[in-house]
């Protein structure tokens, strides 16, 4: 990992800075990777995507919580995203985190709040994605998939890691329930005692979940801005007679417009991550960490403010 790296993801945990951007609004060219503030601008981005043929899904920011009513509050607005998507016809469907409903206070609580969610999510025919954190999260996570999935079935659906060591078998204890995962890298400062340290090693893992995915005949959200990963994908698929209905791509918003927008001509699925919210801070500095030229464009912003 680079030393640039380290330091971006070290400060996306930063709760000083958090609270500062949360204080001062979007600021630095974060405006280009977060839909805006609140749930009313983000609606309007996913139309604005849904015009251009793109799906959605919306992630309200905000994640370790302190207390149990932030929790819950958090739900609250969670449920509202669900309530507006129907209410305004967007297509789109909405991801969360756990340790924004609770999860490192009580696992008691998250469950009651991700109840609610996907109830909300069943009854208006809608879609979750339980977004995966980091690994002391990994086994909270994956419990809580399987406890809603067989309570409310094809409306929730989680996130697995390719730099993981253990995300293969991961799969291949979860493969009973015909999960619906959204595929990932991962992006999160991993020991390697628990995770590939090197990138090589991860692209390879990579697309091999993504193979056993595909072959499994389970739907799969493919979540890559790396087109040689893409490529490959779209030819496994048309070798192996998947058709394109068992998956999408899914990308982050402000990241390779151009590419989603050529993919969705194409003829495959596309989704766009679509994250709104004040506590947007951690997010960004992510985003930062997993690209060198997300970095770049910052910096030229700054100064040309």
């Amino acid at each position: 990992m680079s030393v640039m790296r380290s330091i971006l993801l070290q400060m996306s945990q930063n709760k000083t800075a958090t609270r500062a951007a949360r204080k001062y609004g979007l600021r630095m060219g974060a405006e280009r990777f977060v839909a805006g503030e609140t749930l009313e601008a983000a609606i309007k981005k996913v139309r604005e995507l849904n015009g251009l043929g793109l799906m959605a899904t919306l992630d309200h920011l905000g994640e370790f919580v302190s207390s149990e009513s932030e929790a819950n509050a958090a739900a609250k607005d969670v449920v509202r995203a669900i309530e507006d998507i129907g209410s305004t016809g967007v297509n789109s469907n909405v991801s969360v985190k756990l340790t924004q409903l609770g999860l490192d206070i009580s696992y008691e609580l998250c469950r009651n709040n991700m109840r609610t969610i996907v109830s909300k999510a069943k009854q208006l025919g809608n879609f979750i994605r339980i977004d995966m954190e980091d690994y002391t999260r990994n086994e909270p996570a994956i419990t809580m998939f399987k406890e809603l999935r067989a309570e409310f079935g094809c409306h929730v659906g989680i996130v697995l890691q390719a730099y993981l060591y253990k995300t293969e078998s991961d799969m291949e204890r979860l493969h009973p329930l015909a999960p619906n995962y959204r595929l990932v890298k991962g992006a999160y400062q991993e020991s390697s005692d628990v995770a590939f340290p090197f990138k090589v090693d991860v692209d390879h893992n990579f697309i091999h979940i993504i193979e056993k995915q595909l072959q499994s005949g389970h739907y799969a959200a493919i979540a890559t801005h790396d087109e040689q990963i893409i490529n490959h994908v779209k030819a496994y698929a048309s070798k192996n007679g998947i058709p394109n209905s068992q998956f999408e791509f899914q990308m982050l918003f402000g990241i390779r417009t151009q590419l989603q927008q050529q993919l969705a001509g194409e003829g495959y699925a596309v989704r766009v991550y679509v994250p709104y919210g004040m506590d947007w801070y951690g997010y960004f500095m992510r985003r930062l960490a997993e690209r060198p030229e997300n970095l770049n464009f910052v910096l030229k912003s700054m100064f040309r403010r």
